[in-house]
């Protein structure tokens, strides 16, 4: 019966144990587990990666959700001035009091001081060369008295938020005379 019993233990289901099934080799089970931890590290660093990448990118994009806001704002001040400096520019000046005048004028530097402070410029563009990023070309004039693609007269101010335009000039710009244009003058 013992002897039973020892064979039941040895030999379960009647199979009989063979190297193959003993347990794998230590070397294997460590090379095995490297292998694993370098995966994991990998997803790992990726993941982190990935997270940087995605934070830096949020940063990014309410940057210029903040920029695109604070730009359409100040687009709609900045007609506000437009129409203001127009009105200031209709009154007749012996038929207003100065001292209403002045004030008028007060407001409208308080405006500039304010655009100024928060990082928007006027584009200068009167006798500058024609520059497509900065100034809008409404028409062109012929002259032989000025250099080919300067800006003659602004019609609309542009303006500009810390180098970023937010609306570009129109201008005039100087077109120099054809060749049959001044051979029709000399003719004549």
């Amino acid at each position: 019966m013992e002897e039973n019993i020892k064979q039941n233990i040895s030999e379960p289901d009647g199979e009989i144990n063979t190297e193959s099934e003993v347990a794998p080799d230590p070397l294997e089970q460590l090379v095995d587990a490297l292998r694993e931890n370098t995966q994991l590290k990998d997803v790992a660093a990726r993941a982190q990666a990935d997270l940087v990448n995605y934070r830096r990118r949020a940063a990014q994009e309410l940057d210029e959700a903040k920029l695109s806001g604070a730009s359409r704002l100040l687009l709609k001040m900045i007609s506000v001035l437009d129409d203001f400096e127009r009105a200031i520019g209709m009154v007749p000046k012996e038929s207003v009091d100065s001292d209403w005048l002045d004030g008028l004028e007060l407001v409208e530097r308080k405006f500039q001081t304010f655009f100024e402070s928060e990082g928007v410029s006027k584009i200068h563009a009167h006798g500058q060369i024609f520059e497509p990023r900065e100034h809008e070309a409404l028409m062109y004039t012929e002259s032989s008295e000025h250099n080919d693609g300067e800006v003659l007269e602004v019609i609309r101010n542009g303006y500009k938020l810390n180098e970023r335009v937010l609306r570009a000039a129109q201008v005039s710009v100087s077109k120099r005379p054809t060749e049959e244009d001044n051979t029709k003058t000399q003719e004549s």
